[in-house]
């Protein structure tokens, strides 16, 4: 059996290699706008862009001394925007043809099977890239000795930090496949004045990321908004903007991989509620909420780490008994559920 895992490690590239780096980034988004160019006017194959990537290449010699496989995934790329759109369309979306990138949204590149390797050199760990050179990663943590490295992708965070994202393949016998307990089974509910009640009576306060960092936040956009489109001094001030929002990010995502961590390890099964997010988030004296709380990457990551995860449909779980299945209809601004008919009173999330 074969398993695909991904390990996100931090860079440490040079001024010299960053400017690399940031070169590469620039090389690919101008081959990715000259395929949008190239399918204006319908859909283009990978194959397709591959053979005008080539024809590119005849024209523009320059683009030789990039790693031919890095160009070669922005025709992946475009393949899969291109199959996306198809897609929404065929559900009702109203979509249009893909868009030109601009400098500041074009932010990844892709090594895939070749151009890469992980070296020890002495007490550092050297990750090397074909064409850029070897760039000191921070390995949190080892990668199995059996694992087979199949792609890195490098990332620029808005802030200016540069990450790797390794994907392996790690071969496992079957005999290691994880053995499911019914009896360790959890449901779990989230809110917004709590993040999650679950069935054994624990419940989780909600951090409220998003707030604790609001006054910080408001002030640095005001502040940009009154500076001169294009100035330096703007440029900066979007840089400490930017710099805030990945601290709420990281607060928020350290926050929920922590805890679906712990549910992951004491729980075999896990029971959660189908919620519709983009029907809630209409309500706008919640939409803030629900969003700070990120119910859905949340609900991501525990699908991924649990051996077992099952959806509830959301239909009357707030109105129906968790005693005797009464029915019991209540309002938002009701918080606590009492059943007329077998007398159980405790918060309306945790039933």
């Amino acid at each position: 059996m074969v398993k695909i895992r991904n390990y996100k490690f931090r860079l440490y590239p040079t001024d010299s290699q960053e400017y690399k780096l940031q070169n590469n980034l620039a090389v690919c988004r101008w081959v990715y706008n000259k395929f949008v160019d190239f399918a204006k006017h319908g859909f283009v194959s990978r194959n397709d862009c591959n053979y005008y990537l080539t024809e590119l290449k005849q024209q523009e010699s320059w683009l030789y001394d990039y790693h031919s496989k890095m160009l070669q995934a922005v025709s992946s790329q475009i393949d899969g925007s291109q199959k996306a759109l198809i897609e929404l369309n065929k559900k009702g979306y109203k979509t249009g043809n893909l868009k030109f990138c601009r400098y500041h949204d074009f932010r990844t590149f892709t090594y895939n099977q070749t151009g890469f390797k992980i070296e020890e050199h002495g007490d550092k760990i050297l990750l090397y890239l074909s064409k850029i050179g070897y760039v000191e990663i921070r390995q949190h943590q080892t990668i199995s000795d059996n694992a087979k490295i199949k792609q890195v992708i490098v990332t620029k965070s808005k802030s200016g930090k540069w990450f790797v994202c390794v994907t392996v393949d790690i071969s496992e016998s079957m005999t290691n496949i994880p053995k499911i307990s019914f009896s360790k089974g959890v449901g779990i509910d989230v809110g917004i004045k709590n993040f999650a009640y679950d069935s054994d009576g624990n419940q989780t306060a909600n951090p409220h990321n998003l707030k604790k960092m609001l006054k910080p936040l408001k002030r640095i956009q005001r502040k940009v908004s009154r500076q001169k489109k294009g100035s330096n001094n703007r440029l900066k001030s979007i840089l400490k903007m930017q710099k805030i929002h990945e601290k709420i990010a990281n607060r928020r995502k350290d926050f929920q991989h922590k805890l679906s961590s712990q549910y992951a390890k004491n729980y075999d099964v896990v029971f959660v509620e189908k919620l519709e997010k983009l029907n809630m988030v209409k309500n706008h004296k919640l939409a803030q909420s629900i969003l700070d709380a990120s119910w859905g990457t949340f609900i991501q990551k525990l699908e991924y780490k649990c051996k077992l995860f099952v959806e509830v449909p959301a239909k009357n779980t707030t109105i129906d008994c968790s005693r005797c299945g009464n029915k019991v209809p209540k309002s938002l601004a009701v918080r606590i559920h009492r059943c007329n008919l077998c007398g159980l009173v405790l918060d309306r999330d945790h039933n």
